[in-house]
């Protein structure tokens, strides 16, 4: 194989690694926006959504393709992200110590917010507003806390509601803290998602929030995806794990951010 034909095979495989993410992310795609998203033609997308699923990842359907676990993940309400869980139990319980009794809180979906809610059932008198479906039914076993889920459209792989009916949700709200998930944080420090529909909802979310707490264990760090929330300047607090290289929680603080480590 030539090194051009090289090279164009690892784009290509490149290309399927960040299609086989967004579907993760999303629950599903359709043909015609992901040859938008990576500038292709609809035929090459095809031929990727063709080797997904011949690897087992995806089942293609007419228009596009879905995620093959979506129907075991949303019957046994399991997250897609669940590695690197015991640092994320670490970085939660930290968090936790943030929220006092009495406190109005956003808490946004994801696998480490997740493990955060496990820890506040026992924390009376909050009020909660999330777009998080697994989150509510875990706050919800608190009879004293006041919970608000938002609308929205619904996003298997994180057992939420997302797009603008969850974003329209939180106008003319105020929360005390806001306890924001992301998919990667770049070496240019923007926080990044694998899909778009979100990027609205935790804007929406931070605009009402007094407070941002990021939670981001460390193999976020150097990952980047398609869309951008913007600088991680945007948020309060990051806490993180021990595993941050501390020339990396060094810069973090010069931006303005209190790095807290569990």
């Amino acid at each position: 194989m030539s090194k051009e034909a090289v090279g164009k095979e690892l784009l290509a495989v490149e290309r399927r690694e960040r299609v086989l993410e967004l579907i993760q992310e999303e629950g599903s795609a359709r043909v015609k926006a992901l040859a938008s998203i990576f500038k292709v033609s609809e035929p090459t997308i095809r031929q990727d959504l063709e080797t997904l699923e011949g690897e087992g990842f995806v089942i293609r359907e007419h228009g596009g393709a879905y995620l093959r676990s979506v129907s075991q993940q949303v019957g046994t309400l399991t997250l897609q992200h669940m590695e690197n869980l015991d640092k994320k139990i670490l970085i939660a319980k930290r968090a936790a110590q943030f929220v006092s009794p009495g406190n109005r809180i956003i808490l946004d979906s994801g696998s480490t917010v997740t493990e955060l809610a496990k820890c506040l059932v026992g924390v009376e008198n909050l009020t909660v507003i999330t777009n998080a479906l697994n989150i509510a039914l875990i706050i919800g076993t608190n009879p004293s806390c006041q919970l608000m889920v938002t609308g929205g459209e619904f996003k298997a792989p994180t057992l939420s509601l997302t797009g603008d009916k969850a974003a329209f949700f939180f106008r003319n709200l105020y929360v005390d803290k806001l306890f924001l998930a992301t998919g990667g944080i770049s070496d240019a420090w923007e926080l990044t998602y694998p899909g778009f529909s979100d990027i609205a909802v935790k804007n929406a979310m931070m605009e009402v929030a007094r407070e941002t707490y990021l939670l981001a264990d460390s193999s976020k760090f150097g990952k980047a995806s398609f869309a951008s929330l913007g600088s991680i300047r945007c948020v309060n607090y990051l806490i993180t794990d021990d595993g941050i290289d501390p020339a990396v929680e060094k810069e973090i603080s010069s931006m303005g951010v209190k790095v807290i480590i569990a």
